[in-house]
């Protein structure tokens, strides 16, 4: 793959000319971090489960205007040097200085600049970005440039692997080696034979899911960048391969082994101690699939598997239950994804130079084997003016500088292999991006799932991609083409021109994108005129990646191109604790809609309590859209990601890395329809996530009736017979019932989520609650006089009579940070603070009955339940004996502990047969085979009695709950991803 330097003479040819680099962002004779304010912070982290300090630096340096969040995810994550020495970065300056002015000296060494003083207005403007968080490079370049370390700045890497033992074991050490270095990488296997072939020797071979294994073991224990978070990884399998049935089913049944080990009492959970006993789980599975597939699916036709070496049909199988067995193992466990190779084909660049056959891990960058991307992506929110339109100008200025950056970075980087280092020089692979879409077009009052906000999101994609290209043009009159570029010309120049014709179909929906749409427009002109002159500097230009902690690192509401999670978040306090706020987009978007600030106020107030919009007082229902989320209430349809994907795939050089969230109640068909439309629409990948299909991921909103159900809450009953209407009026009094001078009262200390505080409960002489105190957070602090506030309102309500169940029934459940293990025996996880607190007082001052009308029970009584199918106490059932049997008696009947064992199951499956549904109606009449799937096991029960089923999964850094980032997870807390850049 490596080509003669044909852009040589060129770039001798421009040597000295440089570019001029003009000051659009910072301010002559101002240096940018003499422009903003800096204050000093402390760093603390605590082990969720021990409350051990497992990180702390203090008095580190940022600007005032960075939050929390932010300044604890790059002082953990992105600073360099030993704790505690004087090697350790202190502050962002030198985080910023260590990176921009290792890009200026690689412009420098390699004639980028026409002057020094241009190069000094690029340091100063790269800097200026960065420190206001307009953008942010991938997480290599800020692990490694600068350091010691070799200088790996691409987060996405393509590997290669034949069919022989060498390659296959050089696949693993080469894997081994990008892990360390803090990226990911993918390839395809369909090169390696299958197990329906013959080996030359006579023998069978193993085929490519065999070799999977130890690739896996190999991620499973190398973490990436030194700890910093799980080894990444893509695998693909051509759709005609003869083991491709295997490949698709084999995470399905590895999903069945792991929900059996964890009914049995493992710890099954992501980052669980025993989940490293199940196989392929460190991997994203893709199937690459082909137009004659997919016709050969919608017509209902068959297709033929090839066999590796020759290339001949070896089976035939129906096309249809092929797409089924795909789509059906991907609503179980989420795997595997599509890729459209015709498509991903059509779009490529380089096709002299060889096919694109695989991706990275998120199926965002797609080139050529044995290559690297590096990646960076800008903050649109940042663009936004103050009259609610996008800055056009601005954000192609910035993306032009941005360009220039990362290809600079090429020049000096290091390569984990020789041959990736080759084909990055030779091609110049880039991925720009953006992050915070979703965020933006809410602020806009846009809707995601509309055509007001698809061509919104084309218009910027389509100009972030045409500023690219143009400024990879110019570059190349500075610098030279990249190498490959003669050999591929004709091609690179026709991809170019499909950008322009896509450009061109954009339907503008309103002045604000009828702008960017404009100078987009104008863009690709340039592109194409430019290209022809001077060809380009690079293959590829663009990609949207999933932006996980470098989307915190900038403060973003949103990730890549995801729409909004939740319109509630958490935030982080300066001195510790967390507050629930409403996203800050709100108010700004229902003021853009035309709402004074007395309804904004309320709006805002409803969604605070409510987490979602309907009903909200005074919000128009056409305005509904633009507060739709991917979770909850009103979560968007799945083809509303897709449409949005469509609407921008047109104008990247590589893919999209996102997920379509599909509800539990999904079906099959559904799963089929996306993937089908997601290859009509033009998407080069797709990838699904139904909602809690793995048990490791289970990703939930918590508000559906089978969610509540699990968490042990109650679920809409039938209407109750009418009452004949009482037409007597009473005007009721409050009385308060004060508590004694003395009284009996007692102090509980206790840990949620690795945050400790003591509560004190006083009762009356009746032994009933009256007050309690709850000391949480320092003396003084926000989170503390809250708590105080708190305690007061519910004393006084209890002493004015309002039940203590009542209490119970409101805050239980309730979920908020922290959560997670407490301390208590009894309640052993908590979903936040007045979870705990309100179910220690239920166990605390109320009697059995009323906790069993409430579903809190303590640690014995749940015990009980486990063996006798019953939480009463046993006096009041007899002995153990007379319920179950004496089942250790040595004449016991053997099919005795086989019935005890099912009692819970066979009580479980007639309770799902007979629940009603929200409306009162009889539930549908379900299957056998279906009951059983919903029969629970005494350990998902334990979860139902105590309300403790997660309903997302928890970082195994920090503890916090996750959220989706593309095909990824990503912390909200502490920044650790399940496996994204």
């Amino acid at each position: 793959m490596t080509e003669t330097v044909s852009g040589a003479a060129q770039q001798a040819e421009n040597a000295g000319k440089g570019l001029t680099i003009p000051r659009r962002f910072s301010t002559e004779g101002v240096h940018p971090y003499d422009e903003i304010t800096w204050e000093r912070r402390d760093v603390v982290q605590t082990n969720w489960k021990t409350g051990e300090t497992v990180f702390e630096q203090r008095s580190v340096e940022f600007p005032d205007f960075w939050s929390v969040n932010a300044s604890t995810i790059v002082t953990t994550k992105y600073f360099r040097g030993a704790l505690g020495t004087d090697a350790r970065e202190t502050g962002l300056k030198q985080l910023i200085d260590r990176v921009v002015k290792t890009y200026r000296k690689g412009g420098e060494d390699h004639d980028y600049f026409a002057t020094p003083a241009d190069a000094e207005v690029f340091e100063h403007e790269l800097t200026w970005l960065l420190v206001h968080q307009y953008f942010s490079f991938n997480s290599p370049v800020w692990f490694n440039v600068g350091t010691q370390s070799p200088q790996q700045v691409s987060a996405c890497f393509i590997l290669s692997v034949d069919d022989s033992m060498d390659s296959i074991l050089n696949w693993y050490k080469e894997e081994g080696f990008i892990f360390k270095g803090g990226s990911g990488a993918g390839l395809n296997l369909s090169r390696i034979r299958s197990s329906k072939e013959l080996l030359s020797s006579g023998g069978t071979a193993s085929g490519p899911v065999s070799f999977m294994r130890g690739a896996d073991a190999s991620a499973g224990t190398i973490k990436s960048g030194g700890a910093t978070r799980r080894a990444a990884k893509m695998v693909v399998l051509d759709v005609d391969h003869p083991d491709i049935v295997e490949f698709v089913e084999t995470k399905a049944r590895e999903e069945d082994k792991i929900r059996a080990l964890r009914d049995a009492g493992f710890d099954m959970d992501l980052g669980g101690a025993d989940i490293t006993s199940v196989q392929y789980q460190n991997a994203n599975n893709s199937v690459r699939v082909s137009d004659e597939f997919m016709r050969a699916v919608e017509d209902g036709t068959s297709f033929g598997l090839r066999g590796r070496k020759t290339g001949e049909v070896i089976e035939t199988v129906d096309a249809r239950e092929l797409f089924r067995k795909i789509s059906k193992a991907a609503w179980e466990c989420a795997d595997p994804g599509l890729q459209y190779d015709d498509t991903i084909n059509d779009w490529h660049t380089n096709p002299e130079t060889g096919r694109i056959t695989a991706s990275n891990p998120c199926s965002e960058y797609m080139s050529l084997d044995n290559s690297s991307c590096n990646l960076a992506s800008l903050n649109l929110l940042k663009f936004l003016k103050d009259d609610d339109t996008f800055d056009a100008p601005r954000f192609a200025e910035a993306v032009e500088l941005i360009i220039t950056a990362m290809d600079i970075s090429i020049c000096f980087a290091d390569f984990p292999t020789e041959p990736i280092g080759q084909t990055t020089r030779d091609y110049r692979q880039l991925g720009i991006g953006y992050a915070n879409l979703g965020a933006l077009l809410m602020a806009m009052g846009l809707g995601y799932d509309s055509d007001g906000g698809r061509a919104m999101a084309a218009a910027i994609t389509s100009l972030m991609t045409g500023t690219s290209y143009r400024r990879s043009a110019e570059l190349a009159s500075v610098v030279g083409p990249y190498a490959g570029y003669a050999r591929n010309a004709e091609a690179h120049q026709r991809v170019m021109r499909k950008h322009q014709a896509a450009n061109d179909t954009v339907r503008t929906m309103a002045i604000a994108d009828s702008q960017v749409h404009k100078l987009a427009t104008v863009e690709w002109q340039k592109v194409v005129d430019l290209g022809k002159a001077n060809g380009f500097r690079n293959a590829q230009a663009s990609v949207l990646a999933p932006t996980g902690t470098i989307g915190f690192m900038m403060d973003c509401d949103t990730t890549g191109i995801e729409p909004d999670f939740s319109l509630v978040k958490f935030k982080k306090l300066v001195g510790g604790g967390s507050m629930q706020i409403v996203n800050q987009t709100i108010p700004r978007a229902l003021r853009k809609l035309g709402y004074v600030d007395e309804q904004v106020e309320a709006i805002v107030d409803y969604i605070s309590e409510h987490g979602h919009v309907i009903d909200a007082p005074g919000l128009r229902l056409e305005h509904y859209e633009v507060f739709d989320t991917a979770m909850g209430a009103r979560a968007l349809k799945p083809m509303g990601h897709v449409r949005m994907m469509a609407a921008c795939q047109p104008f990247l050089s590589g893919a999209i890395s996102k997920t379509v969230n599909l509800p539990e109640t999904a079906t099959v068909e559904e799963i089929e329809e996306v993937y089908l439309q997601s290859w009509k629409l033009g998407l080069k990948a797709t990838a699904i996530y139904r909602d809690n299909c793995k048990v490791g991921q289970p990703l939930s909103d918590g508000k559906s009736d089978s969610a509540k159900k699990d968490q042990g809450q109650a679920t809409a009953a039938p209407a109750a017979a009418a009452e004949p209407e009482v037409i007597e009026k009473v005007v009721y009094k409050p009385l308060r019932k004060r508590l004694p001078k003395s009284r009996v009262s007692r102090t509980t200390s206790f840990t949620v989520g690795g945050a400790e505080g003591y509560m004190t409960s006083g009762a009356h002489d009746d032994g009933q609650l009256g007050e309690v105190f709850l000391k949480l957070g320092k003396q003084g602090s926000t989170l503390a006089g809250v708590m105080d506030a708190f305690s007061i309102a519910v004393s006084i309500g209890l002493q004015y009579g309002v039940p203590l169940e009542t209490y119970v029934s409101k805050f239980s459940n309730l979920s908020f940070e922290p959560a997670g293990l407490t301390d208590d025996a009894d309640v052993r996880m908590a979903k936040s603070i007045m979870d705990y607190i309100f179910r220690r007082l239920a166990l605390d001052y109320l009697d059995f009955e009323t906790r069993q009308g409430l579903g809190v029970f303590s640690a014995e009584e749940r015990q009980r339940y486990l063996e006798t199918g019953s939480y009463e106490p046993l006096e009041a059932l007899g002995s153990a004996s007379e319920v179950v049997g004496d089942l250790s008696a040595p004449d016991a009947d053997t099919d005795a502990a086989d019935d005890a064992s099912i009692d819970i199951t066979d009580a479980v499956e007639a309770e799902v047969v007979e629940t009603k549904d929200t409306h009162g109606s009889e539930a549908r009449e379900v299957p056998a085979t279906e009951t059983k799937r919903a029969a629970k096991t005494s350990a998902e029960l334990l979860e139902q009695i105590t309300g403790t089923a997660v309903d997302s999964p928890l970082c195994m850094t920090c503890g916090t709950k996750m959220r989706p980032a593309g095909s990824c997870y990503v912390c909200e807390g502490c920044g650790s991803t399940s496996g994204c850049s």
